[in-house]
Order: structure tokens, then sequence, then C-alpha cells
């Protein structure tokens, strides 16, 4: 993305500014679902499919717009129909009819479900990402990203422009970020297989899911890698570890000469101190991902020196507001970010993509799981063939989704 002094919308004439007062005229969820191609298997979890929630938004000028929320009971403890009942019940009630920016109606949202005090801070139960009592920061997202896609179309202009308003970012339908292909916990055979089909798709950096057995890991990378000779390897072990097994593991891939960019969230989420020890030891840069709900989680890990780099998922942190701030405490720091997601459809991963190139502090993207779905729906918005693209058009750039489509059936 280029820089320019400010950034204005060439329709109106104004500053876009995103925070732009609006009022909603109407909030409503819908439930979809789509069948995956292969099976997403993590050291936490199995997926086959994926139920999810489409939240439609209608501002008072008539601008339209759409976020998502995936069922993700593992992570954020939220079903798709824990994310209905919040939207189309406390979330509507609080929203409609109400006038404000996008920051202060995601906080009346938050206030509606939970009092104001979830998904923006992981320890409101003791530590980072300690379970929470309300899982609402999935639903709170697909309001806030639609509430967001509305205000773009109203202005006018593709969302990364509106989230990178103060910095003047324009979009460079050229620009691009290196993306990844995850390759799901299996067996060492089949994660060779779909280390090779996932380079012949053109992607040259593999995510690769660890965490189960730690000498059973060090197998299914050296047939990764084996597989796929030249790929960069981004390891994710999704709390698997021990820090004293994280060490050991990390050691032995450092001695087998992997190929290794970075180890993503090798201990459990709240034990950072653990997460710090393993930082110090190892010999690749280690990210938080499961410990980063929001700016105090990631204020959090800095002063523990816990991790190198940060994972932003809008699915954790609740709101587009909140996932910028995360990336504003990185930049502080030092640390560079990526924006990664929930295995969740095309609506969440284009927020995604568009709040990447909207922060300068976010250099990496792992923005697959449009790769997974055997739904396409809805098209536009962004592009991905191992390189990451927006490919322009107001808001999210996408189609809309309606309700009765894509139900998985």
């Amino acid at each position: 993305m280029s820089a320019e002094p400010e950034s204005t919308d060439p329709a109106r004439g104004g500053t876009v500014r995103r925070d732009t007062p609006v009022r909603l005229r109407q909030i409503r969820a819908h439930a979809h679902a789509s069948r995956l191609l292969r099976p997403f298997v993590t050291a936490q979890r199995r997926t086959e499919a994926v139920a999810y929630v489409v939240v439609d938004v209608e501002l008072d000028d008539g601008a339209r717009g759409q976020g998502s929320a995936a069922e993700t009971v593992a992570v954020t403890g939220e079903s798709a129909e824990t994310i209905l009942a919040a939207v189309n019940g406390p979330i509507a009630a609080a929203l409609t009819d109400a006038e404000g920016t996008p920051d202060e109606l995601a906080s009346l949202a938050r206030q509606a479900v939970d009092g104001g005090t979830g998904g923006t801070g992981a320890a409101r139960s003791g530590g980072a990402g300690a379970a929470r009592t309300a899982h609402t920061s999935s639903a709170r997202s697909a309001v806030d990203v639609a509430v967001h896609d509305a205000l773009a179309r109203s202005l006018g202009v593709p969302l990364v422009e509106l989230l990178g308003a103060d910095r003047g970012v324009r979009l460079d339908r050229d620009a691009a970020l290196a993306s990844d292909m995850t390759v799901s916990l299996e067996d060492p055979a089949t994660m060779a297989q779909r280390a090779r089909q996932a380079v012949a798709d053109g992607y040259s950096i593999l995510k690769i899911k660890l965490g189960r057995d730690p000498e059973a890991d060090r197998e299914r990378l050296a047939a990764v890698a084996e597989a796929a000779p030249g790929v960069r390897l981004r390891i994710d072990a999704n709390q698997g570890w021990t820090p004293e097994q994280a060490v050991r593991v990390l050691e032995s891939f450092a001695a087998d000469g992997l190929p290794i960019d970075l180890v993503e969230q090798p201990v459990a989420r709240e034990d950072l101190a653990g997460m710090a020890r393993v930082r110090a030891a190892s010999p690749v840069p280690i990210m938080a991902d499961e410990s980063v709900w929001g700016a105090d989680d990631a204020r959090r890990i800095v002063e523990a020196g816990a991790a190198d780099m940060l994972n932003i998922k809008l699915a954790k942190t609740g709101s587009l507001g909140e996932a910028l701030a995360v990336a504003d405490v990185a930049a502080e720091a030092g640390l560079a970010c990526m924006v990664g997601a929930m295995m969740e459809p095309r609506i969440g991963i284009a927020a995604g993509a568009h709040l990447a190139f909207a922060h300068p502090a976010v250099t990496m993207v792992d923005l697959d799981p449009p790769a997974w779905f055997a739904s396409p729906l809805p098209a536009g918005g962004f592009c991905d063939d191992g390189q990451l693209r927006l490919t322009g058009g107001p808001g999210l750039g996408l189609d809309r989704l309606e309700e009765g489509v894509d139900r998985g059936d």
C-alpha cells in the first residue's frame, strides 16, 4: 500500500475517517454451513464441516454491510447457535437505532452481551487467554466487520482505506503479501502429500500443524521437508508442548537444518513465563497466538518477553478497532504481526485481508481457509495464489451472501 498525506472520499471530496458516526437501522444474523474439502486437524480439534453465521447491517443512509463468525467452540467457546442468539438478541436490541462511531458501537455490543468486560483482555478470569464467562468475541467481531463494511460502502472506499485512513493508506491492487497453506496434523505420509499439493498450487510457505507428540512431530516435519524442498516452514503447536518439550523439539529441528521461519504458540496460552523461557532458548522466533485476545494481552506478552511476533485474529479481538490496537502495541515494541483466522468463510477472511494491508506492523498473513471450503461464496474481495492481493471495490469488495444460500446441503 502506498501512503499519501490524507485519505479522502473521491465521490464526496471529504476526508475518510474511521471515527465517522453512523446510525444502524437494522441488524440481523442468519445461519450457513459448508463442508471442508479435507479434514482440518490440529493438536486441539478435528473439523470436517463449518457452521457459520452471517451478520447483515443496514445504516440509516441505506448502505448495507456483512460480517461473519464461524463456530469455534474449541477456541472461543462459541457455537453457531450461541452466535445467532447473541447477535439477534442482546446485540440487536442494543444497536438497532443506535448512533456512534464503529468503536462506540463495538463497545455497546460488548456491554450488551457481557457487561463490557469480555474479549478485549485475556486475563478477565486470570492469565492470558484464560477461560471466559461469556463467549462472544466472534459474534461481536462479525457485527463490527459488518458495520465497517457498511460505512466503507457508504463512503465509497475499500475497507483497507477506512482502516488505514490515519496513515493515508490507499488500495494498491499490485501490493501482495506472501501467504501460506496449512498442512494439518495427520500421519507423515498424508502430510507429505498435502505439502506436495500445496507447492503445486503455488505456495512457497507451509504452515505445519504439530503438537501431539514431540517424537512423532519430528517425523512429520521431516516428511514434509523432504516432500517440499525449498519451501519455508511455519510451525504451529497449538499449545501442544510443555516448555521443556518445546525447547527440546525446537533444538532438534534446528539440528536437522530445517528451514523454519517461526514457531507459533508452543505452550499453553496462559503460561507466559514458560513461553518466555522457550523464547530465550529457541533457535527460531516465537509467535503468540492463543495468548493474544486484545491489546492488554499484547502488552503482557511484551512485558514478559514471551514472543517475537503476534498473531491477530478478529474472532478473538472482537473488533477491528481492538485488532488495530494490538498491531499498535506490536509496532511500538518492535514486534512483527501476522493476521490469521479461524476456519471461517470468505467474509471473515476478506476482513482479515483488509486489516493486514492497513497496518505496517503486519508483515505476514495466514488466511488460507477459503482453499479448504467446498463453497466458494461469496465472490470477490481478494485473491490468493500463494500471494494475497486485494481486488478492489467498496467495503470488503464482496458480493452479498443472502440468507438461505450456502447452508451445507
